[in-house]
């Protein structure tokens, strides 16, 4: 899929793009990805080819506002795999309204760029960890797609386990498998990195590559994995909440205001 830019006097003359926000001041002044010019074409280098989907041009920052989930549905896509320009911008912004979508997301922290390091550790180090299941290399992801097409991921004692902003939790002692009172769990001991034995649920790990595990929680966001012990069934239902039809008032004390008014007979 290829996702391009480009403006014409509709965006600029009818729609005010330019008084919108920075980034389309920006590109306005600068003459930036005007249509049919040079700055919109494709780089030499990455010519579509016969066959390949050319998305509607996205007009800010988001891909995701093109025909991108039309094809996604079509192609039966549930996991994107976000690189290239810019980290803070359409990468982020990309990303997070694909996660929004029930997508599946990973960035490929090598293969993201920035127009500066304060922008490309923010999106990175703080907020990648937070949208996406997983932060990590492209060597990192080719490994652990290898290691997919193999089946179910296979985690071994002596891995090593990174959260989704590639901070590491420790070293696999043990994989236990579910019993009828424990969901299956990673045993993680307690080291220098945190004082109390960790207990990750196996429906945590989202990749293995090579002898590394990744997990969809960020280490340095929190300050302490909230695994101290074995996974119980019983725990995990609580954390699943109460069915949706024997809840009252979504909110505690309010539901959203078109539920109550429907509850009302639709009086305003």
């Amino acid at each position: 899929l290829f996702g391009p830019m480009a403006y014409t006097e509709e965006d600029y003359a009818g729609e005010q793009l330019h008084r919108r926000s920075g980034i389309n001041r920006l590109m306005f002044e600068k003459k930036m990805f005007l249509a049919g010019s040079w700055g919109a074409d494709f780089h030499p280098d990455l010519q579509p080819r016969e066959g390949d989907t050319v998305l509607l041009p996205h007009k800010s920052i988001d891909v995701f506002e093109t025909d991108l989930p039309d094809h996604l549905r079509r192609m039966g896509v549930t996991h994107l795999v976000i690189a290239g320009m810019a980290a803070n911008l359409c990468c982020e912004s990309t990303g997070r309204h694909a996660m929004e979508k029930g997508f599946d997301v990973t960035f490929l922290s090598d293969a993201i760029g920035a127009a500066g390091v304060p922008a490309y550790e923010a999106a990175i180090r703080v907020n990648y960890p937070l949208i996406a299941n997983a932060v990590i290399t492209v060597d990192e992801f080719l490994a652990a797609v290898d290691a997919s097409t193999a089946g179910a991921i296979d985690v071994q004692p002596g891995d090593t386990v990174r959260g989704s902003d590639h901070g590491e939790i420790g070293t696999v002692d043990k994989v236990v498998e579910a019993t009828e009172e424990t969901e299956g769990y990673l045993l993680v001991p307690r080291g220098l990195l945190f004082q109390t034995d960790t207990y990750i649920p196996l429906d945590a790990v989202i990749k293995r590559a090579g002898t590394e595990v990744f997990i969809n929680i960020p280490k340095l966001v929190i300050g302490e994995m909230p695994w101290g012990e074995p996974p119980s069934r019983t725990d995990r239902q609580a954390k699943h909440g109460p069915r949706a039809t024997e809840v009252d008032k979504l909110y505690g004390s309010r539901s959203p205001s078109i539920r109550e008014r429907s509850a009302r007979g639709g009086v305003s």
